[in-house]
């Protein structure tokens, strides 16, 4: 028996062994699965291989200690780890380096975003937006791309404009007698603000500015604007200062930065799209999204970051649920409490987000892929001057980002909602710091405004399915990409039910039919309201806003279907078929089950049938492989950095272990004491006021 932190003069809870228990009884083999949600063997087998190299790193491990600290004290932590990942980036493949990135930032979002700003934000705008030679000269001569000699950052956002990235109010005048850009920040709304690194890190920044040519505006366009010189002085005409406190990632040193009068050369502008000569002719893209590619990236790996976040706290919380017991139910048998996973109201609260979570590792994973593929397609037909090239890439790229777009924005959204309901089901010790739930979700919920605020985000991918719906209706043309489906539009258009019989919300396929035809539907209700509303396409952006969702699980359902169908291994299909099914029932047909019956989609029977009976038979028959689903994914203790979420399941050892290693009894008397000691130990208010009016003093003086 392992020893534990108290001694017991009566048998303790042993939750431990309820774990053991319900591994013990599994029959899907967790590896196999682990496979299965990667997307390969060999992916599976680098993450696993990139856990183990993290946990053994005294410097990158994850530690409870790490929930304790002040501002001061995360950036240092912080920093340190950047210097340690840089030792990484020298050695690791391109792959094994940009996984354990994806990796750390499940526990240490701050060190994630402050590296992905460099690497990410800064070289991909490089990479997106410069030509060849100057992402040779930035990210390699001058060596960014191994975090040395320079650090960047990304400046587009500004104090009066975020997710308006066009309404950028920063300047960029071409002087063409000196061959320069002056670039200038003209009010106070223009001041570029939550820069990440700026305030003390980075040497270098993109810029997003206006482009004044002989007085005319071209629009944003990107430029190269140094900010520090090689002692990490401010360089003449730049003012840099922190943001301060917020809500979250407070590892991140965000700061605003004015330019006033900045020079810089004409070739520090990126001009692979939009070119600029000597004499002031300028070249405008093909396509103006495409300035826009290098933020394709992290709205792709937020998707990512959310299967992988979700994962991690829906695991402590089944965890949770299995191991401790609370009040007696009336299926109680053998005298003891009963375990909160048992309760069919914690199945409804949880294992809805485990299948959830499911879904979003199938649905990222392929993100992943094409977003991989669309770039380096783009990049050699550029490189080769192939214009059939670039024009099919442009193609895709549209499609992407109405599928990054979606995904992120609704994946970001659904994260935030498990950890808050995760942190719930926990009931108090998920209120505890060291469990992980509080400091993450200030961390997590600014990937719901930052890159591309969700709604706005929404409204954009709802816009075009929209475009496309009129496209396929009124014009008869065929989609391609993601929204191929709208191509049968018209017959879409009917009133007529999908989901008419019980049966059919048995098979996925008649549901992925269903919501399909509702998007079709409610596009099509918007085509009409544009055109009773002079094409005001504010007077939709709610429906916009829906359709972004819709398409995002349209996305994900084809493609977790697709998934299933691919698996080759028996023992994975039961378990796999419960998940596809629950995450359809609860996060489709229920979630929007007043736009299925609005719409003519779904009969008000068959609602009835999901909630009543569909989703409560699933739940049931999916409660025994809850465990060893989360198992799984396979992130390890280092990883979950939560006490009541470790995998041996003893959970009051574990977190009254922490509790007192982290805040020792012996430690009994706090600096305040002396001011809590002197209220209590205060002398009556006779004494305080001298007997003024008591005593001797009355006899005086009431004379």
């Amino acid at each position: 028996m392992s020893a534990t932190n108290s001694v017991s003069f009566a048998p303790p809870p042993d939750p431990a062994s309820l774990l053991r228990r319900e591994r013990e009884n599994a029959s899907i083999d967790p590896l196999a699965m682990h496979r299965f949600i990667e997307g390969s063997a060999e992916k599976s087998s680098q993450i696993l291989r990139l856990y183990s190299s993290l946990e053994r790193d005294p410097v990158m491990a994850a530690s409870y200690r790490d929930y304790e600290l002040d501002l001061e004290e995360q950036r240092e932590l912080t920093t340190m780890r950047i210097n340690r990942m840089t030792r990484y980036i020298e050695t690791d493949t391109a792959s094994d380096f940009a996984r354990r990135l994806n990796l750390v930032t499940i526990y240490d979002p701050s060190m994630g975003i402050r590296i992905s700003v460099n690497l990410g934000l800064f070289l991909n705008c490089i990479r997106g937006n410069g030509t060849s030679d100057q992402y040779e000269y930035w990210a390699k001569h001058h060596e960014s791309a191994i975090m040395k000699q320079m650090y960047g950052c990304f400046g587009m956002t500004e104090l009066g404009h975020g997710s308006n990235v066009a309404g950028c109010e920063t300047t960029a005048t071409f002087d063409k007698e000196k061959d320069e850009f002056v670039i200038n920040t003209p009010h106070i709304g223009a001041t570029k603000w939550w820069i990440g690194g700026a305030a003390h890190s980075a040497t270098h920044s993109v810029v997003y500015a206006r482009l004044l040519v002989d007085g005319k505006d071209y629009g944003v366009k990107t430029f190269v604007v140094p900010l520090r010189d090689s002692n990490h002085d401010l360089l003449p005409g730049i003012s840099v200062g922190d943001i301060g406190a917020k809500m979250g990632r407070e590892g991140v040193d965000n700061g605003w930065i004015q330019y006033s009068n900045v020079r810089i050369p004409r070739f520090f502008m990126l001009q692979k799209w939009c070119r600029v000569s000597a004499e002031g002719k300028v070249t405008l893209p093909p396509l103006e999204q495409l300035s826009y590619i290098s933020l394709l990236g992290g709205r792709v790996m937020m998707a990512v970051d959310s299967y992988r976040m979700s994962a991690r706290f829906i695991t402590v919380a089944l965890r949770y649920a299995v191991g401790r017991r609370q009040f007696k139910s009336q299926s109680t048998r053998d005298g003891k409490e009963t375990q909160l996973l048992d309760y069919p109201l914690h199945q409804k609260r949880l294992l809805p987000y485990l299948a959830l979570a499911y879904a979003m590792a199938v649905g990222s994973n392929k993100l992943e892929i094409q977003h991989g593929e669309i770039v380096a397609n783009l990049e050699k037909a550029v490189a080769n001057n192939d214009k059939k090239g670039i024009e099919q890439s442009i193609a895709l790229t549209k499609s992407l980002f109405v599928d990054s777009g979606s995904l992120k924005s609704t994946y970001t959204w659904l994260t935030a909602d498990c950890i808050n309901e995760a942190r719930q089901s926990c009931g108090g010790l998920g209120y505890s710091s060291y469990n992980g739930f509080g400091k993450t979700y200030g961390d997590w919920v600014v990937q719901c405004t930052w890159e591309g605020d969700n709604n706005v985000l929404g409204m954009s991918a709802g816009k075009t399915i929209i475009n496309n719906l009129k496209l396929a209706v009124q014009k008869n043309k065929s989609i391609s990409g993601s929204l191929s489906y709208l191509s049968r539009g018209r017959q879409g258009m009917s009133d007529k039910y999908v989901l008419g019989q019980d049966s059919d919300v048995e098979s996925p396929e008649k549901v992925l039919e269903a919501l399909e035809t509702l998007i079709i539907r409610v596009a099509g209700t918007a085509l009409n309201t544009l055109s009773d509303n002079g094409n005001d396409w504010d007077s939709i952006s709610h429906t916009r806003v829906l359709l972004s969702k819709l398409q995002c699980h349209r996305y994900t359902l084809f493609t977790f279907i697709e998934r299933v169908a691919e698996n080759k291994d028996t023992q994975l299909e039961e378990a796999l078929v419960l998940l596809l099914k629950l995450y359809y029932q609860v996060n489709i047909l229920q979630a929007f089950a007043g736009e299925f019956l609005t719409y003519n989609v779904m009969s008000g029977q068959v609602q009835a049938s999901v909630s009543l009976r569909a989703i409560p038979s699933t739940l049931t028959a999916l409660r025994p492989h809850a465990i060893i689903l989360s198992d799984s994914f396979q992130q390890p203790d280092m990883i979950l950095n939560s006490a009541i979420g470790r995998y041996n399941g003893d959970i009051y050892e574990n977190y009254y272990g922490v509790v007192k290693a982290a805040n020792p009894p012996i430690r009994d008397k706090a600096p305040y004491s002396a001011a809590f000691q002197a209220m209590l130990n205060r002398p009556d208010l006779q004494t305080r006021e001298r007997f003024e009016k008591w005593g001797a003093a009355k006899m005086k003086l009431s004379k």
